[in-house]
């Protein structure tokens, strides 16, 4: 049997809690600390308990929630510097929370990471917004509807705004649907962030970090077949045979009527033929 790495086996343990009980922090430093082994996770936890105690110290007395987002704002873009790293945005060092909080730099889930942290640890909830494209976070208050931009500087979107954010991140028309600007839970979370890691690797020719990120999918997801059939394909593209087989027989008896039966029936066979090279 298979040993699992140290940190795959805490990721497991970090996921494996009810939703909301889920430590986004932890469960995205465990991520990491299979492509960083030296990565100290309590560091990295303790890094973000100061910069919570520095932001406290510059709080405004009257906490309105654009006053806290502002205050926020200037601490991270202004005092630590973080930004949204436009110049190499699928440089895979904008997905590990380690590297984002060395560098300064990130994608938008990424720096919500952030933000979303700090912001818990004054008192001041937010969830996570998974708008197709572009990755958004708003507070938790039942009188105003107000949306952060963690990529942009924190800038404060209105339900407007993120409409014509979205026709730009597609360069075209994009209706805005209610359900894009829906709060994303822990697992869902997770998954955006695996699923950007998984597209990078696969981009950059680097299967065995792909393949590490669709195992932690299916850890999250288990039932997300999709993300067997994948595997399946890397494991075939890897010359693992056995693995191959197992996940692509196993996604073929899920969904009969799949569309890339005949794709998959094919790899079977040029398993069966003998292990092609």
């Amino acid at each position: 049997m298979l040993r699992l790495s140290l940190p795959r086996q805490r990721f497991i343990e970090a996921v494996r809690q009810p939703d909301d009980q889920i430590d986004l922090e932890r469960a995205a430093l465990y991520m990491a600390q299979e492509e960083y082994p030296d990565l100290d996770v309590e560091d990295y936890i303790n890094a973000l308990d100061v910069m919570a105690e520095e932001l406290r110290e510059r709080l405004p007395q009257t906490l309105y929630p654009l006053k806290v987002i502002q205050t926020i704002n200037r601490y991270l873009y202004d005092d630590l510097q973080f930004a949204g790293n436009s110049l190499d945005y699928y440089d895979p060092r904008n997905s590990y929370l380690n590297q984002v909080i060395d560098r300064r730099v990130g994608i938008p889930i990424t720096l919500a990471l952030v933000y979303l942290a700090i912001a818990r640890r004054v008192d001041f909830p937010m969830v996570g917004v998974g708008m197709p494209g572009h990755f958004l976070i708003r507070p938790i208050a039942d009188e105003m509807e107000v949306f952060v931009d963690p990529f942009n500087s924190g800038e404060t979107l209105f339900r407007q705004d993120c409409e014509a954010l979205l026709q730009q991140v597609y360069q075209q028309p994009v209706p805005l649907r209610s359900e894009f600007l829906d709060a994303v839970s822990h697992r869902q979370f997770l998954l955006r962030m695996l699923g950007n890691l998984k597209a990078i690797h696969l981009n950059r020719g680097d299967m065995h970090n792909a393949l590490a990120a669709i195992e932690r999918i299916l850890i999250l997801y288990p039932e997300a077949i999709g993300e067997l059939r994948d595997r399946g394909i890397l494991y075939f593209q890897m010359q693992r045979w056995t693995e191959a087989r197992q996940d692509l027989e196993q996604y073929l008896d899920q969904t009969p009527s799949a569309q890339d039966r005949s794709m998959i029936q094919q790899l079977l066979s040029r398993i069966d033929q003998g292990r092609p090279s």
